[in-house]
């Protein structure tokens, strides 16, 4: 393994990942691993809301703030990509966590966690 910037907004995603959830970001995985053997796992990111991912401690962000922590988590999940040439640079994502946060496509209580995986999970 070659360590180089590329390291770093890894473990960025990873440490906003815990942060965002509360728990090590492996958890997700045995998250995943508790639900039904019988499903595809495909199928069980799709029945997952992101809401039951995140820190159940913390009451859940309404307005602006669930906008934020979704940009924020598809900012991290970009970081974590498994191809660090694909990884953006820390560059990019203090400028993506500069912008204001983009709509939600659905109310926050609807947002299913594969909207925020996307091609990571359904192409990784």
């Amino acid at each position: 393994m070659r360590v180089d910037e590329k390291c770093d907004v890894y473990s960025f995603g990873v440490l906003t990942m815990e942060v965002c959830m509360g728990r090590h970001a492996g958890d997700l995985i045995s998250y995943f691993s508790s639900l039904e053997s019988t499903s595809s796992l495909m199928s069980n990111y799709q029945q997952v809301l992101l809401k039951d991912t995140i820190d159940q401690r913390l009451s859940p962000p309404v307005g602006q703030s669930a906008k934020d922590l979704v940009s924020t988590m598809k900012i991290a999940v970009a970081c974590l990509n498994g191809n660090p040439q694909l990884r953006p640079t820390m560059q990019q994502v203090s400028q993506a966590l500069g912008r204001q946060s983009l709509p939600l496509p659905s109310p926050f209580n609807s947002i299913q966690l594969e909207e925020v995986l996307g091609e990571v999970v359904c192409n990784g």
